[in-house]
């Protein structure tokens, strides 16, 4: 419990200062916003800034803080410190400054960014992972919301046909918020949702304050922060992966870069992008403990994180309570999942030029978008480890698009003269931990195993993530000596 609720002031306190550290590197001032600037009645147009806060919280706090960090807690008591440090440090800092250089060039999505500051070379990569993520990040977003609707609240099979029939009603939904403008769909029912997602956290919250800390320790007797995890992985990386939108999340780029088109003033930046990933951290703090009172309580540790949602949320609000808190899970992937779609739609519209304003456009262009995504929910649907599968590929794109948002805010502050410091070491973390999973795990080259090295063992990967550390250095330093002049122009203009 001490450790918990440092870990909770850690964030509050942590993220206001460190936040408004953040603010004062980069400079926010009264110039016009795009939303003023470029209002289309689309994706450009004026809101409220706690409408901001509340659909910036909604589009970023996906399933990913709460199923993250049931599975996450499985680690130990260290993730009631990682998650608050990450989150300050790394989490809330990227999504502050993509929102705020995305605004100072009149809300351009990341490709866009990484074309202009990184090269075309970095933007014909990135658009090939930006895009794969926002697919995979749809299609999890369909899957997760539509097993709990038919489980925990119709109490029918997951594997029925009636399961069909709620992906389709959330794809359409996905359609329509995809289509219409930013403030006729997303801007008016976000509100309800939002209220929806606040007070089952804080029941939850409740529930564990009550527990008193009694259950609120180790799973094992390994040490006082670290426990031994079920499966036998590795803290490092495997916790960073799964613990993605908790601490750090390379899709929240992609939705910051659309509220950055509804902000009315450079100075509400630091409440809506920096203070929302904050609360997405509180929300990963109260599931983790969640999970851990009801582990140590006699849940088995190897029953899914879906299953952990519904029974966290019977176990601290009761049958009604619980329901209304399973609501809450159910609206956070939904909400991120429609952004997702539209965000993706904005990001092809601008690498071929495609305009937005027009209706059709974006009906056709919508289309394309949904047919992928659901040839992706069939395979994942009907091959036995097609989720699991699905997951684990998202949470390692999640964090390596992250890693060329952290470069790319690293090629700006540094081609600016500001502090580049800040983004570059966590840079170098997620560079090291991205790189040493992937040539780790099976889903990526298994080296050790393929070299008859212990499966268990991250030699070699290690060694290869320390390696790519070095090079993100190299490449921060040639990209920024080779643009700076251009960069600089370029941003005057």
């Amino acid at each position: 419990m001490i450790l918990f609720v440092t870990g909770m002031l850690l964030l509050i306190v942590g993220g206001y200062f460190y936040g408004k550290f953040c603010e004062r590197v980069f400079g926010p001032d009264d110039r016009e916003t795009p939303a003023v600037k470029s209002y289309d009645g689309v994706d450009y147009v004026p809101m409220k800034d706690w409408k901001n806060k509340l659909i910036e919280l909604l589009n970023i706090a996906g399933t990913g803080p709460i199923l993250g960090p049931i599975q996450g807690i499985l680690f130990g008591p260290i993730a009631f410190i990682t998650i608050p440090i990450g989150c300050v440090l790394a989490g809330a800092l990227h999504d502050y400054f993509i929102g705020m250089i995305s605004m100072r060039n009149n809300g351009a999505q990341v490709p866009k960014l990484v074309s202009k500051y990184m090269g075309n070379t970095m933007n014909k990569i990135y658009n090939i992972v930006i895009w794969l993520l926002m697919l995979l990040t749809g299609v999890v977003f369909i899957y997760t919301p539509g097993d709990l609707i038919v489980n925990d609240i119709l109490h029918m099979d997951i594997n029925s046909n009636v399961i069909w029939i709620v992906y389709a009603l959330i794809l359409f939904y996905y359609i329509i918020s995809t289509i219409f403008p930013i403030d006729k769909i997303i801007g008016r029912i976000y509100p309800l949702f939002g209220a929806v997602l606040i007070v089952s956290a804080i029941g939850v919250f409740i529930g564990i304050i009550r527990d008193g800390g009694a259950n609120l320790h180790n799973l094992t007797n390994t040490g006082l922060l670290f426990a031994k995890h079920p499966t036998g992985q590795k803290f490092i990386p495997v916790f960073f992966i799964t613990v993605a939108c908790g601490i750090m999340s390379g899709f929240h780029g992609s939705q910051a870069t659309l509220i950055s088109r509804t902000v009315k003033h450079e100075k509400e930046g630091r409440g809506v992008f920096y203070n929302m990933m904050i609360g997405e951290g509180l929300i990963a703090m109260v599931w983790a403990a969640g999970a851990m009172i009801l582990f140590n309580s006699g849940t088995d540790v190897s029953t899914g994180a879906t299953e952990m949602v519904g029974i966290i949320s019977r176990e601290f609000m009761g049958t009604v309570g619980g329901l209304f808190a399973i609501a809450g899970v159910i609206v956070l992937p939904i909400t991120s999942g429609d952004t997702a779609f539209r965000s993706l739609r904005l990001m092809i519209a601008e690498q071929f030029n495609i305009d937005q304003k027009s209706a059709v456009k974006r009906v056709v262009l919508s289309l394309i978008i949904f047919i992928p995504a659901i040839a992706i929910l069939f395979f994942a649907k009907s091959n036995a480890d097609g989720f699991n599968l699905l997951w684990r590929y998202f949470g390692f794109t999640n964090q390596f698009v992250a890693v060329f948002a952290l470069a790319l805010i690293t090629v700006y502050l540094k081609a600016h003269g500001k502090n580049y410091w800040i983004s570059m070491i966590p840079g170098f973390y997620y560079t090291f931990i991205v790189a040493s999973y992937i040539f780790h795990e099976p889903i990526g080259f298994g080296l050790e195993s393929r070299l008859g090295f212990d499966p268990q063992s991250y030699t070699i990967s290690y060694i290869l993530g320390a390696i790519f550390v070095v090079l993100f250095y190299i490449l921060i330093l040639k990209i920024t000596s080779k643009r700076k002049d251009e960069i600089i122009k370029l941003d005057r203009i």
